[in-house]
């Protein structure tokens, strides 16, 4: 703790203490069931109150039938939630840390065909080009809204949480009155911007009014919405420190973006793409602003702190109050305990991956974590990990992600475990990142940590060794994982000739020509990686998209802002076209696919073609075969190849299952 006062000062919040300075901020985890919270949010959250957070928020709590979008939604309107938020908050509260809920309509996000009803907004704007126009509000329906906000609020005090956050941020209904790039109306709701502000002051009024003094009561606002036509910071220091001014606010939690189909939304949950502090200058200005207005009122800063250390140089000058790590305690719901312990390295890193977390939530499924799979499983899997009625002999072939991950919880279990890796290297696939910075880094956090959970755990490791039957049937397992990865592969093309894979591009960077193309059929993270550390390298990238996409697997958090920095690489995207034959440099034959046209293209002089790889499973037949008694186990890209996040999942299951 003496590493990080700023961090271990306790804070007052209205009348809640805090003990740190350390929030969960709210984010969709899609744990709801029938739109009530679930057991499976109370795991969730009693493992981050357990883990040392001094705050959560729970997610987005719906106020009204017309902002429930999905089954998986929470809304607080029924009695029946009552019960359940009370459970939660018990849980939370037990273990030392305070539980707020953020109150929220989803105004024109929803899908209507959930609820069979249009979504609302202020005007008929759509959120995104593909989506259809929502309802403009009635004042009826407007009143209504206001109306809902302090009945859900007074749900949730009687539910016993300590407090209140009301969003007008991410492009919900609130802000998407307030923006002057949706709000298109001419009555008393729309036009200036007093009365673009109208509803979120009427809405927190409400809220204040119900609550009183019972709770903490403050807002959720994004400062940039970093959309043509809308919310600027300096706009948002003006309403922030007017919304402050009108009604008592006990803390502003500063976001920004304004989840609209382009750009803005993949700011929201920045990836690793973009510098750790691209957005820390915007609770700054807000916090500035409000001193400035003569509010001494608290203000929380998110987007990206990945590390307790990162969390503590914000808060050094005492201009912020509170630092959110959303992502960081999905990977590691213990990050602040184990930061006061002196433990961090322990922890799971937060890679600003977005395939676990943004990504299952764009699938609408439950959120998991690419680096720890226990995530939302807290309550099926224990942490730690049951002991094993009886230690066995655990042989793992393969020294990838999978393969670590299966041993590390087979030895934490308490068996006797070896792991045997061909080369003379941990990693598998994922070890082009730390040999490739710029490909994807961040992901050699996660190499790093689990080389040293192998160590805490005690797993055997044996470098540059070899499996075969004879040599698994001499080390006399009684159960062994195969975790051998998959052989990279390329495309073979119709007319002739073959693209070169991407490990065969990463093991010669400096054999590549200045002018290359990557063929991409699979649209994963790993091509949309690749991908940019090619530009990147200031060659000319042709990319060539067969599916009309590249990177079609890349969810909409991250894809935008990838396209972006594409375009100012200056690679090119032919969508909708396939290579046909490859001769040479120089030398390609490409087919439209929506016109059937075929034409000679000269502008590159290699193919990067990747195609799904072929399992290294041989060897399981072959135990099989010689060793039918054997417990045998598939992982990864062994089993069938696909991408870290489900090898990482497969090998932590089968490690706690053995």
């Amino acid at each position: 703790m003496e590493r990080y006062p700023a961090v271990f000062r306790p804070l007052r919040i209205g009348g809640v203490t805090l003990r740190n300075r350390i929030l969960v901020p709210a984010h969709t985890t899609n744990y709801g069931e029938d739109n009530l919270p679930s057991d499976r949010h109370l795991a969730y959250h009693r493992a981050r109150a357990a883990g040392g957070a001094a705050l959560i928020i729970f997610e987005g709590i719906r106020v009204h039938r017309s902002s429930l979008g999905r089954r998986q939604g929470v809304n607080g309107y029924e009695r029946a939630a009552i019960p359940r938020f009370a459970r939660i908050a018990q849980a939370v509260q037990a273990e030392g840390a305070r539980l707020f809920g953020q109150v929220i309509h989803l105004g024109r996000h929803i899908d209507g065909n959930f609820a069979r009803m249009p979504a609302w907004s202020a005007s008929a704007v759509p959120w995104s080009p593909t989506a259809p126009p929502p309802h403009p509000m009635t004042e009826a329906e407007i009143e209504q809204v206001i109306a809902a906000h302090g009945e859900v609020a007074a749900n949730l005090v009687e539910a016993g949480l300590d407090g209140i956050e009301l969003t007008m941020a991410h492009g919900h209904l609130l802000q998407q009155f307030l923006s002057p790039a949706v709000n298109r109306r001419s009555d008393a709701w729309g036009g200036s911007e007093e009365n673009r502000l109208r509803l979120a002051l009427e809405c927190l009024r409400r809220v204040r009014g119900v609550v009183g003094g019972r709770a903490a009561v403050g807002l959720r606002v994004s400062a940039d919405e970093f959309l043509e036509g809308g919310l600027t910071l300096p706009d948002m220091q003006r309403i922030v420190a007017r919304l402050c001014a009108e009604v008592a606010v006990d803390f502003v939690n500063v976001s920004h973006s304004a989840y609209h189909g382009s750009y803005t939304i993949s700011t929201q949950m920045a990836d690793m793409g973009f510098a750790a502090d691209a957005f820390h200058h915007l609770p700054r200005g807000i916090a500035s602003a409000l001193r400035d207005s003569g509010r001494d009122v608290p203000v929380f800063a998110v987007c990206r702190f990945r590390s307790v250390a990162e969390a503590e140089a914000m808060l050094a000058d005492g201009a912020i109050a509170m630092v959110g790590m959303a992502r960081a305690h999905i990977a590691e719901p213990a990050l602040v305990r184990r930061a006061a312990e002196g433990r961090e390295e322990e922890g799971r890193p937060c890679l600003s991956c977005n395939q676990g977390c943004a990504g299952f939530l764009a699938q609408s499924l439950a959120i998991t974590c690419l680096a720890n799979p226990r995530a939302g499983r807290e309550a099926e899997w224990p942490e730690p990990p049951q002991p094993a009625a009886q230690r066995k002999r655990i042989l793992v072939l393969g020294g990838g992600p999978a393969g670590m991950e299966a041993a590390i919880q087979a030895a934490r279990r308490g068996h006797e475990v070896e792991l045997w890796e061909a080369r003379e290297e941990l990693g598998g696939a994922l070890a082009w990142t730390e040999r490739h910075p710029a490909l994807r880094g961040e992901m050699a956090k996660l190499l790093d940590w689990q080389r040293g959970a192998l160590a805490r755990a005690g797993v055997r490791l044996r470098l540059g060794r070899h499996a075969d039957t004879a040599a698994v049937r001499a080390a006399g397992p009684d159960a062994v994982v195969l975790a051998l990865g998959a052989e990279p592969a390329a495309a073979a093309f119709p007319g002739g000739g073959r693209g070169m894979t991407m490990e065969q591009a990463l093991a010669a960077p400096d054999a590549l020509p200045d002018r290359v193309a990557v063929q991409d059929v699979l649209g994963s993270f790993a091509v949309a990686g690749f991908v940019e550390w090619l530009a990147g390298t200031g060659r000319r990238v042709t990319v060539i998209a067969p599916t009309g996409t590249p990177g079609w697997q890349v969810n909409i958090y991250s894809s935008f802002a990838w396209r972006q920095r594409l375009r100012a690489a200056g690679a090119r995207i032919l969508a909708l076209q396939a290579v046909q034959a490859w001769e040479g440099p120089g030398h390609a034959t490409l087919t439209d696919l929506s016109t059937g046209e075929v034409r000679a293209c000269d502008d590159f002089d290699a193919i990067v073609a990747p195609a799904h790889g072929l399992p290294r499973d041989s060897l399981a037949a072959e135990l099989r075969a010689a060793m039918p008694e054997l417990s045998l186990h598939l992982a990864g890209d062994c089993a069938a190849p696909r991408s870290a996040l489900e090898a990482i999942f497969e090998g932590h299951e089968i490690g706690r299952s053995l």
